[in-house]
């Protein structure tokens, strides 16, 4: 008897969870549902004609090239001393004030995102050089470690993000204006996270003690350590921002000014390049495979109508706009709970994304108010935006809360219930980011309307 397609879809889904749940790599558990499910749907004969050029066809996309070249440049900028140089600097900033050194590690994640792009490398990179400090002014561990793991997630919204950049290729939109909408809601994040400190350590007067401020001398020579971020920064970004270039070559100079940094400053040795290679070559690989098992998983659940079913059936439901994004944003920070940022983007934005789009422009279109009172184009950004941020939520939420797992792996003395309960302030303030620009898209909005 044969298998509804919509029902061999949704058989296909719980698979894939439970192949996800029982630790299979994400990349291998998309493959196997995705090449299982076309060829019983349509035969192996229509799966091995697909298979032969769609990983050419996928991994041939030209903005897909900047992935390796960002992911270069944060593994170079790991070994330059860059992170010792802002977290110095931030302390000298801050560190007189009670939870000064633990703002100075959030100050410190923030710019290091901003030549890394990625949550994990950051929140690693900076625990080596924050934590010891935090402990040496005798922090709370749950503060301490709580601090540096929520720092780390400010890595995967401030430019150039790697995973900010896959779904811009998903969901065919410009990563420049991708770049400019995370702008705002990144310097948000920091000042949230800046003032949930602040709060913290009122509340909990022990946990976070001032310690002296330096001498005149001592703050500017720290200071001079951020120049080279300001001008890896300025050069990249700033570059992509005044179009000058795109981002492609825009990354290859960031890893050529990193590189000269490091090699001027004698701090980057053959080793550390070749290393610095290697590492690279197979995180693109690992980022590339996985993008081969969505596609697959993709042409798999778009052959058995599961998105399309899903539009039409929110399209129909009668729900406002608002709580369908609500609805989505909240199973986004469950689904984080189970799987990593870049695989979650991947899974679920060719599912989410006819959903908004049908809701945007589909039963609602002609009323007072329809949609979410925006294009195509700026829901795109909008959600992109939101998306990540909630993605962000799953590097610092149990069970999984990878940050948590690379901070507590640096601090052993501190136990993972510590670094959880530090994090959940964090968390909280998160929150509000994301209500506060689902209140306020044009948060998101202004600087691409601005600047295009």
């Amino acid at each position: 008897m044969p298998v509804d397609p919509i029902a061999l879809g949704l058989i296909g889904l719980a698979v894939l969870i439970a192949l996800i749940v029982i630790r299979v790599p994400i990349a291998y558990a998309m493959i196997l549902v995705g090449a299982g499910g076309t060829a019983l749907i349509n035969g192996p004969q229509i799966f091995l004609s697909q298979l032969k050029t769609l990983a050419y066809g996928q991994f041939s996309i030209y903005d897909l090239s900047v992935v390796p070249m960002f992911v270069l440049m944060g593994a170079l900028a790991t070994k330059t001393g860059l992170s010792r140089d802002l977290f110095r600097a931030a302390n000298a900033w801050f560190g007189w004030m009670r939870g000064g050194t633990a703002m100075a590690a959030i100050s410190a994640c923030a710019g290091f995102g901003a030549v890394c792009g990625s949550s994990l490398a950051t929140a690693s990179t900076m625990g080596k050089v924050a934590l010891p400090e935090l402990e040496r002014y005798k922090y709370s561990p749950a503060l301490a470690t709580g601090s540096v793991a929520a720092g780390g997630v400010l890595g995967i919204l401030i430019p150039p993000s790697v995973v900010l950049i896959i779904y811009a290729v998903i969901v065919e939109a410009n990563i420049v204006t991708m770049f400019m909408a995370a702008f705002l809601p990144g310097i948000l994040a920091v000042i949230l996270f800046l003032l949930t400190i602040a709060v913290y350590v009122r509340l909990f007067p022990g946990s976070g003690p001032a310690h002296g401020a330096g001498s005149r001398a001592e703050f500017i020579d720290a200071t001079k350590g951020v120049i080279p971020v300001l001008v890896v920064f300025g050069i990249v970004i700033g570059g992509i921002y005044a179009g000058l270039y795109n981002p492609t070559p825009a990354a290859a100079i960031g890893v050529f000014v990193v590189w000269l940094f490091g090699t001027v400053r004698g701090q980057l040795s053959l080793n550390d390049i070749k290393g610095s290679i290697l590492e690279t070559a197979g995180t693109t690989g690992m980022i590339y495979l996985i993008l081969l098992g969505a596609e697959l998983l993709k042409i798999f659940m778009s052959r058995a109508g599961v998105p399309q079913a899903a539009a039409e059936w929110v399209a129909t439901s009668g729900y406002a706009p608002m709580t369908v994004m609500v609805i989505l944003l909240i199973a986004l920070i469950l689904l984080g709970c189970l799987m990593d940022s870049l695989s979650m983007i991947l899974l679920v934005v060719p599912f989410f994304w006819p959903v908004l789009v049908e809701v945007n422009g589909g039963i609602y279109q002609g009323a007072e108010g329809a949609g979410f009172g925006m294009s195509t184009d700026e829901l795109k950004i909008w959600f992109g935006i939101l998306a990540l941020i909630v993605v962000e939520l799953g590097l610092i939420t149990p069970p999984v809360g990878m940050n948590v797992f690379v901070i507590s792996a640096l601090s052993p003395n501190t136990s993972m219930a510590q670094t959880f309960k530090g994090v959940m302030p964090f968390f909280l303030a998160e929150l509000l980011r994301v209500g506060l620009l689902l209140a306020f898209p044009v948060v998101v909005l202004w600087l691409p309307r601005i600047l295009q």
